[in-house]
C-alpha cells in the first residue's frame, strides 16, 4: 500500500490538475456511473465524525474525518482524516491518504470550479469572510479560474486575520490583500464572496441591495443548524446550485430557506447539469452550495495515487 502525507498530497498536483479531477468527478455524477451513499454521521459534543464511501468503476474509496471547531482555539487543525483508495476490481487496498490535504485541496477545486460556472468571467476580486483552511485554499484556487487581483478578508479574530493574509501572501506575491472591518465592506468591495466559517447564523448582512450583482460561495454550513447566509439572498436568486441533492438536507443554507419558503425545492439544481452541458449561469447575483461527497475524494485521490506512482512519490508499507 501506497501512503502519501500531508506535504506529498499538496504538491504531487497542480491547481489545474485538481480542478480537471473535480471537474472529472461532476460528469461521473452526471452520468450516474458511481455507487455513494448518503454520508454518515456520528456526533459528540461538538465533535462530528464523518463516515464517507464511495464506487466508481475502477475505484472506490472511504474516507473518515473528525470535524472539532474548537480546534482553532488550541491552535490545531479542525479537521483531521484519512483515506483509503481501493481497486474496484479485486478490492486491494491501493492507498492511504492523508485525509485533511485531500479534504483542503478538494474542496477549494469544488469552490473555484462553482466560481468557473457561475461568476462573471471579469471577475477581479474575492472576498474570504473565515480565515481556516477551507477559506485559505478556496482563495488558492480563485485565483486559478478568474484574474483575480484583490483578495478581500474577514474574520472577528484580527490575529488570525493577519496570519492568513501573511501566509496567502507567500503563495501569492502578485495579489493585493485587504483586510475588512466588516463582512458588510467585504461584500461591497469583492465580485466573489466565499463563506469558508461553522456559523449557525448569518455572516452576511441581511440587505438585499448590498447582495446584488455578487457571486457567492458557500463552503462552511454542512449541518441543519450551521447558516452563513442570510434570508435576503433568496429573494435575489432564481436559482440555487449545489454540489449534490444531499446538501438541501445537510446544510442550514438550503434547509432552513426551503422549511421558512424563501426558497423551493424546483430552484434547487445540482451544478454538475451546467458543466456536463457546457453552460453558465453568470448574471445577476449567483449562489453556489457545497457540502461535499466522497465522489470528490475517490477521484481526486485516483489522480494523486496514479501521479505518485509514475514519479516514485510516497512510502510503500505491508499491513
Amino acid at each position: 500500500m501506497l501512503i502519501l502525507n500531508q506535504k506529498q498530497i499538496e504538491s504531487l498536483l497542480s491547481r489545474s490538475e485538481v480542478l480537471e479531477a473535480i471537474e472529472k468527478a461532476f460528469n461521473v455524477f452526471h452520468e450516474g456511473n458511481f455507487n455513494m451513499p448518503d454520508r454518515m454521521h456520528a456526533h459528540y459534543d461538538d465533535i462530528t465524525l464523518l463516515l464517507m464511501p464511495c464506487f466508481t468503476s475502477q475505484y472506490f474509496g472511504t474516507k473518515l474525518v473528525s470535524v472539532n471547531p474548537k480546534n482553532q482555539t488550541i491552535g490545531k487543525p479542525s479537521i483531521y482524516g484519512n483515506m483509503i483508495l481501493n481497486d474496484s476490481e479485486t478490492g486491494e487496498p491501493l492507498a492511504l491518504l492523508n485525509g485533511a490535504a485531500l479534504t483542503a485541496i478538494r474542496t477549494g477545486a469544488v469552490g473555484a470550479t462553482g466560481m468557473k460556472y457561475i461568476s462573471k468571467e471579469s471577475s477581479e476580486s474575492v472576498g474570504i469572510i473565515g480565515t481556516g483552511t477551507q477559506g485559505f485554499t478556496q482563495a488558492l484556487f480563485a485565483c486559478t479560474v478568474r484574474p483575480i487581483k484583490k483578495i478581500n478578508v474577514f474574520d472577528l479574530d484580527d490575529k488570525k486575520l493577519t496570519e492568513f493574509i501573511n501566509k496567502l501572501q507567500k503563495k501569492l506575491p502578485e495579489i493585493e490583500f485587504n483586510g475588512m472591518n466588516s463582512s458588510e465592506e467585504l461584500v461591497k468591495k469583492s465580485d466573489i464572496i466565499v463563506c469558508a466559517t461553522s456559523s449557525e447564523n448569518p455572516v452576511i448582512p441581511n440587505d438585499r441591495n448590498l447582495l446584488k450583482d455578487k457571486c457567492f460561495i458557500g463552503i462552511g454550513s454542512y449541518k441543519p443548524n450551521m447558516r452563513e447566509f442570510p434570508d435576503a439572498l433568496f429573494s435575489q436568486i432564481t436559482k440555487v446550485w449545489v454540489d449534490t441533492p444531499f446538501a438541501a438536507k445537510e446544510s442550514g443554507d438550503i434547509a432552513t430557506p426551503l422549511e421558512n419558503n424563501l426558497l423551493q425545492e424546483n430552484q434547487v439544481n445540482t451544478i454538475s447539469n451546467l458543466i456536463a452541458n457546457k453552460q453558465y449561469d453568470q448574471t445577476g447575483t449567483t449562489f453556489f452550495k457545497s457540502v461535499g461527497m466522497a465522489l470528490f475524494d475517490v477521484v481526486v485521490a485516483e489522480y494523486l495515487y496514479k501521479k505518485a506512482i509514475k514519479e516514485n512519490i510516497g512510502t510503500q508499507a505491508d499491513l
